[in-house]
This record gives C-alpha cells, structure tokens and sequence, in this order.
C-alpha cells in the first residue's frame, strides 16, 4: 500500500492503471455532464410542452428556465451529503452512486407525459428529476477531481485534474453536437413530437454504461491508507472544515468565482452575446462556440500540464492574465472584424483553459481527512450563488455598455492574480504541492 509519504519520497510515472482511472473518470465525467446540461439546448421546447399552451411566451420560458436552474440549486445539497459520506466511507462509492443519480432521471425525464397527457403534474416531476440531477452533477464533478487527485502521482495531480475538468467541457459540446444533430434531423414539429425524448434517452442509457465502467475503479490510495490508519474523521466533516479551514473554503470559492466568469460568459452566454451586440447570425456564432469548446477541452488539460511543471500559483496568475488579453480581443476584434470571430473565440476558449487549474488549487487546499467535503462545500456554494448571479449582472450591465461581458470576466480575472498572488506568497506552505494529498 502506497502512503502518502512514500509518494512525495518516490516520485513515479503516470502508469497504465492511472491512464486508465483518468480515461474511465473523464469519460464518466462527460456523459454526467452532458446529461445535466442538454436540458438548455431544449428549453424552448420543453416551454412548449410542461406548461398550458395559454400561458404567454416569455411565461414558458422564464419557467423553462427556472426548471433548468433548480438543478443549479440543488448542487449544494447534493454535493454536501455525498462528500459527508465520501470522507466517511469511501471515494469510489460515492463516485460510483452519483453517475447512477444521474442517469436514472435523465432517462426519466426522456420518458415523461407532457402536459397535454398529464396536466400539472407533469412540471412537478420534471421539476423533482432536475432536483435529482442537480444533487448528481453536484457530488459527481468535486468527487471527481478528490478522486483522481488521490490516484495519481503527486507530481501529476496538475494532469490528472486537468484532464478530468477536459472532459466535462468535453460534455457540453457533446451536447450542443447532440442539439445540432436533432434540430438537423427532425423538422421543427418532429421536435416537439419526438425528437426532444431521444437527447435524454441516450444520456440515460450512456449514464448506465458509465455506472458499469465506474465498478472497474479502485478506492484511491489516501483514503484507503486512512482507512488502515483508522484515521478517519469522527465528527460531521463539514462541521470540520467550516471550524478550522476558513482561508481554504475562501481561496476555493473565489477560485470558483473565476472559473464561474469563465465558463458562464465566454463559453455560455457569448454566443448569445454575440448575435445581440455584433448581429452574428446564430448558425456562426454556435459554430465557433463549438471550436472554442474543442480549445478549452486542450486547454485544461495544457494547463494541467503546465501546473505540474510551474505551479498552481504561476499558472493561474498566468492563466488569469491571458483571459483578460483574450477576452477584451474576442470582444473588440469581433465588434471590428466579425470575419474573424471563429479564430478569436478559439483563442479565448483555450486561455478558458485555466479552469483547469481550479481544481489542483482546491484539492491541495484541505487535508485528506475533510478534502472531499471542503472541496464539494466551497465549489458548489460559490457555483450555485455566482453561476446564478453572473448571467444576471452581464445581461444588465450590457444595457450601457457592449463590452460589458469582457468587463465582468477582467474583474474576476483580477480576483484570480490576487489569489494566485496568495499562493506564491502567504500560502506557498499549503498550496504548493509537497505531501498535500496526504
């Protein structure tokens, strides 16, 4: 058995064992991901459908909307109780029992009466399944970076976290290619008809073959080393960490901030953005969304790379840097040149990238003891309050100024150089990397 010690003592190579954790981690991570966001994709037709057709349009929409956000909503929750069991019990249990929380209402949801069928009840149940997949997505993705973190060598844990948030990037352009796909096949009333169900379906069905892969993974090393050490905590791990690991919940949730600004406003809403300011024609503006995807995927796992060879903290202040430069150029450039919006969303979906150095901050910042619960707590608290606020607070300051977005997103990349500030300077000791994943 592997302690922690012996890991920062003998430094060793990725291994096939570990290429093949990463590789069935990130594929689950993926399909999980997918499956929570293809609801935004059909918003539009889900409004039509679970709510009266007499209601208005901005009604059904808000309401579509607000289904979609409860999942938001309920990521605390989940990730809460299943990190309390994580640290308790094991990683790979709970690893394991989020992708099947996921895939089972996935699949539900791809089954549902609509309201012509079914009336008022079903909105209630679609609401119940975004609930349930919502505390899925929000044990899955912190569970996900404590686990790899814990398997791989601790001069790789920069990779190993960087691949794995690459594939759930992965799992927003599989949804968005899933999106094109149905909307390309199936005429607008075959949509509404059918073509709306098969987007679910499929995620349900892929959720289950993620749950068969997942039962080839070990428990990681750390927490097994605990285990044999008795040294597991006793009390309510939360109660742990919000009592002794103040400044680690804080750096985590402003790290979580940044990464919100990023993938909210330049991977999300800028196509949307884009077509309003600059009058892009929708069909462009969703193609180079998807090329800048496919950068941000190869961007966090560069990035995850280049954590390993320099640092958190040089990474994510250089990182946050490169952001802001990319930003403000998308969004001037493209106001200039739309020709060019294709190649400059690239290059701003790969300085996105540095989300992948997000979570290498937050696992290294709390002991093995309490990791999954302070990492699951600080991440989805801050992702429920800021995923939640920022498109708000954009789509209002856009009224006075077009550049509004890229302003947003320069502030919270100067939230992240202060960090990464902090952790060149005042918490070298913690964040730094030596024997901090044991």
């Amino acid at each position: 058995m592997q302690t922690p010690s012996s890991r920062a003592s003998a430094p060793r190579a990725l291994n096939r064992q570990d290429a093949r954790t990463l590789a069935l981690a990130a594929l689950g991570g993926a399909l999980e991901f997918y499956d929570f966001i293809i609801f935004v994709f059909f918003t539009a037709v889900i409004g039509q459908l679970f709510f009266p057709p007499s209601t208005p349009e901005w009604l059904r929409q808000l309401q579509a909307f607000g289904l979609f956000a409860a999942g938001y909503l309920a990521r605390p929750l989940g990730g809460i109780v299943m990190a309390h069991f994580g640290d308790r019990t094991g990683r790979k249990r709970m690893f394991s029992l989020s992708v099947f929380l996921m895939a089972v209402p996935t699949l539900l949801i791809g089954l549902l009466p609509t309201y012509a069928t079914a009336g008022y009840a079903a909105p209630l149940v679609l609401l119940l399944l975004r609930i349930l997949q919502g505390a899925a997505v929000g044990g899955e993705v912190p569970g996900a970076w404590v686990f790899v973190a814990e398997h791989v060598p601790e001069r790789r844990v920069g990779f190993a976290c960087g691949t794995l948030t690459a594939g759930l990037t992965f799992g927003i352009l599989l949804g968005s290619l899933v999106a094109t796909a149905i909307n390309t096949i199936y005429s607008p009333e075959e949509v509404l008809a059918i073509g709306w169900r098969w987007p679910f379906l499929v995620g349900g069905v892929f959720g289950f073959f993620s749950v068969f892969l997942r039962r080839w993974l070990a428990e990681t090393p750390v927490f097994e080393e605990m285990r044999q050490r008795k040294a597991l905590v006793q009390e309510l791990p939360l109660k742990v960490v919000l009592r002794g690991h103040g400044t680690a919940v804080a750096v985590s949730m402003l790290v979580t901030w940044v990464l919100t600004a990023a993938i909210v406003v330049v991977v999300l809403m800028t196509p949307t953005l884009m077509q309003k300011i600059h009058g892009i024609p929708p069909a462009q503006a969703l193609r180079a969304n998807s090329l800048a995807t496919v950068s941000l995927t190869l961007g966090c796992v560069g990035f995850g790379l280049a954590t390993d060879r320099f640092g958190v903290g040089w990474m994510l202040g250089v990182g946050s840097l490169l952001l802001l430069g990319a930003t403000y150029l998308l969004y001037l450039g493209v106001g200039r040149a739309p020709e060019h919006l294709a190649a400059l969303y690239a290059v701003t979906g790969a300085c996105v990238g540095v989300v992948g150095v997000v979570p290498t901050v937050m696992v290294r910042a709390f002991p093995a003891e309490v990791r999954f619960s302070g990492l699951s707590f600080s991440y989805n608290v801050a992702y429920a309050l800021f995923g939640g606020l920022t498109p708000l607070v954009v789509t209002l300051l856009v009224k006075n100024t077009p550049l509004a977005p890229a302003h947003y997103v320069a502030a919270l990349c100067g939230v992240g150089l202060a960090v990464a500030i902090y952790l060149l300077t005042a918490g070298r000791s913690r964040f730094a990397g030596t024997n901090s994943l044991g």
